[in-house]
Parts: structure tokens; sequence; C-alpha cells
């Protein structure tokens, strides 16, 4: 089947103010998001794209748009299913202020279980990813050929339960998966199983410099600004 690119969109005014963005609108990339995104087209230069599908979200719509630049031909579809999670009442805060709220520790130990107020469950967040990769999997090769490549924007915690998918882990453990704004993960697909080709790649190692606050073991919600 085919192999799908994803990429998380390009850091976002929201991941640098630390707030949990969800679906609020108006939320765009910040001036280095951009220059992130500007680089896209020549990482993937030597990847023939057979489709480009987005998050409806203005911060992955404009993460594509050098690509899409780059490649007249190649027509942007949107999917409101690879969307952000739904975090209802959550949505627009400080990340720094939901730290302190007890369903906090369900969504970083038994995501699985998680479901946010006035939102949707993380369970069914990853239901929703998954199911549109198959459809769009089978789109793909059926249009282009079981070899052809695809690329997807969307957001941190969308890539990472779709990573866990591929990888047959259970939700639980997605939080032991971190990718960085702009970071290429992919994911071949076959009739009996997938293959993660590559995880979180931006071909910059600044996120592995030690911070010296230790992290606190802790995935961060919506993904996190990535590194400084």
């Amino acid at each position: 089947m085919a192999t799908l690119i994803l990429v998380r969109h390009g850091r976002s005014t929201a991941n640098t103010a630390g707030v949990l963005a969800g679906w609020t609108p108006g939320v765009f990339l910040d001036e280095r998001g951009a220059a992130q995104a500007a680089a896209l087209p020549e990482r993937l230069a030597d990847v023939p794209l057979a489709a480009a599908v987005s998050s409806p979200l203005e911060r992955c719509v404009q993460t594509l748009q050098p690509l899409l630049d780059a490649r007249p031909g190649l027509e942007l579809q949107t999917d409101e299913r690879i969307g952000e999670c739904h975090y209802g009442d959550w949505s627009g805060r400080k990340l720094a202020e939901l730290a302190d709220e007890p369903l906090m520790e369900v969504v970083q130990q038994h995501p699985s279980s998680a479901a946010f107020p006035g939102g949707e469950s993380m369970r069914a967040m990853q239901a929703r990813a998954v199911d549109a990769v198959r459809e769009w999997n089978a789109r793909v090769e059926a249009a282009h050929g079981e070899d052809a490549a695809y690329v997807m924007c969307s957001h941190g915690d969308i890539i990472k339960s779709l990573v866990a998918d591929a990888l047959g882990m259970h939700l639980d453990l997605f939080q032991r998966v971190h990718v960085e704004p702009c970071s290429i993960t992919a994911i071949r697909y076959t009739r009996t199983r997938p293959f993660l080709l590559r995880l979180g790649d931006t071909g910059d190692f600044g996120a592995l410099v030690p911070r010296g606050n230790g992290g606190g073991g802790a995935g961060v919600v919506g993904g996190g600004a990535g590194a400084p």
C-alpha cells in the first residue's frame, strides 16, 4: 500500500505562548514556523508525492503552502478527521495552568480513558485519525499504485496516535512518542503490517540538548513548541 509522510505543522503562536490551541481559529505559524514551512519543499524534493492532505486548521494549511507553491500540480485536500483533538473546555488555556488539573495525570498515564470536558476522548481522536489514514491509503493506492507516497499535515497528538497504531502500541503508551514542529514521520503500509521509516525527523539535533529542567517525564499535550 502507500507510504504516508506525516508532517506536524510548523511552530505556531500558540506553541510559543504555551497555550493549548485545539480548534481555536486564527492560530497561525510564528516566524520560526514559517521558516520551517519554507524549508519543507527542499527537504521533500526527491520524493514524488501523489497527494497532499491537511487538517483544515490554519497552521497546517499554512505549513504545506510552500510545498504546494513548489509543486503546482499538487492539489491540497483537507480532512477534518486528522484535525487536532477536540480539547473542549481546555482549548485556549495555558498548559502551565492545565498541569494542575486532575485529568492531566490521566492524560499522561492512562490516555485511553481520558475524555476532555466538553470535547472528545483520546480514544475517539485516535480512531478517527486511523480511519482517515486507512481510507487515504486505499484511495492513493487505487489511483497511483502501491508504491505511491503522499503527504499529510496534522498535529502532535494525532501523529503520535498514528505512530502508536502503526507500531501496535496501546494508546496508553503514546505519550512516550515525541514529534517536533514541522518534523517528518514516515510510515509505509503493506498488506500485512506497517513499517515506521522515520519518526519526528527534523534534521536538527537542537532538541537533544539538555535543558536543565529534567523535563518531568511528561508528554506535552498538543505536542509542544520544539527546540528553542
